[in-house]
């Protein structure tokens, strides 16, 4: 039986990053926080590039650190990436928010926090529709592309549900990565260390 080799070679799907785009870590990536991680990026322009890590929740809640918020469900919180992770950012569904950066259709970023926090404290649906992350991830000028070309990520698209599944962990990136067909699906079922299997 013939098998083609080089649907075991780890190659990027050279599809080009921009805006609302998603990430998809190579599978073999050994970085603790990159490693089998969806980033979505939040702007992707020639100055440089900003994503959040959706998919690597941080064993802390929003009411640890905002006790105005101790009375709603609990809120988790994920690590956006490893830059300013003392700031927090936000992802959102919710039209009017004064401030809001435009992600993609429908899905923003920040925006004013009095008005979030009214939301909130009002009794409306936090889940599916608000989204915490600590830190944020960025590349310089033509990182990211060279990154690309090296193979570690691939580009893709998702769904403004999927990126607001706050239940969103390892199994995000292995499905993120499987939509993508062909030999994409088959890396996502490779162990991270192969040397374990």
């Amino acid at each position: 039986m013939y098998t083609d080799a080089s649907i075991f070679k780890i190659e990027s799907n050279h599809a080009v990053p921009s805006r609302g785009k998603v990430l998809i870590s190579e599978p073999f990536l050994s970085d603790n926080l990159f490693g089998r991680s969806v980033v979505l990026l939040i702007d992707h322009t020639q100055e440089g590039s900003m994503g959040l890590v959706l998919n690597k929740k941080m064993p802390l809640l929003l009411q640890h650190l905002l006790k105005e918020f101790e009375s709603l469900e609990d809120i988790p919180l994920y690590r956006g990436g490893p830059l300013c992770n003392d700031t927090l950012f936000y992802l959102h569904t919710i039209k009017g928010i004064a401030d809001s950066l435009s992600v993609s259709q429908g899905l923003y970023l920040n925006g004013n926090f009095e008005a979030i926090k009214r939301y909130m404290l009002s009794g409306n649906p936090i889940k599916g529709n608000i989204r915490f992350f600590l830190g944020y991830s960025g590349w310089s000028h033509n990182q990211l592309h060279e990154e690309i070309e090296e193979n570690t990520w691939i580009v893709s698209k998702e769904k403004t549900e999927a990126i607001m599944d706050d239940g969103s962990d390892m199994k995000f990136w292995k499905s993120a990565l499987s939509k993508l067909g062909g030999k994409y699906e088959l890396w996502a079922r490779f162990p991270q260390l192969p040397i374990l299997n």
